[in-house]
């Protein structure tokens, strides 16, 4: 798959509520790193097995039904394996019903058709203030 492809993919399950990745879509050596996590979380994940446990770990503790992935632009970058990807994903808290939004960025990695690295700048305060009860 294309770098595009890769996270056209991501897109559809974070949408479809499941886990981000499928096993078969990553490297052995893949890597995810999130640098502004929010405390307690981890910044760097390296290795399949890693990855999959850490991120459905993750999709089932976190209380918000993804209901769209808008303003999406995909820059190319020289390296045909890499893209620069701006999304917004916005979402409703399964507990509280609020809904929200939060800027994301991410390059991606591709080898060999797997996604290899995937770093993700979050909004880390737009999405604490997701997961407070309304007012």
């Amino acid at each position: 798959m294309t770098p595009t492809e890769i996270f056209d993919s991501m897109r559809a399950r974070w949408l479809a509520n499941l886990p981000t990745y499928e096993a078969d879509s990553l490297a052995d050596d893949v890597v995810v790193e999130t640098p502004f996590a929010a405390p307690g979380q981890p910044t760097r994940t390296e290795g399949k097995r890693q990855v999959l446990d850490w991120t459905r770990a993750g999709r089932a503790a976190f209380p918000v039904r993804f209901d769209d992935c808008r303003n999406v632009v995909v820059h190319e970058t020289v390296d045909p394996d890499v893209i620069v990807v701006e999304y917004e994903l916005v979402g409703t808290h399964t507990k509280t019903g609020a809904t929200a939004s939060a800027p994301f960025v991410g390059v991606l990695r591709a080898r060999d058709g797997k996604l290899a690295h995937w770093r993700e700048y979050q909004h880390t305060l737009a999405i604490a203030q997701a997961m407070l009860p309304p007012r």
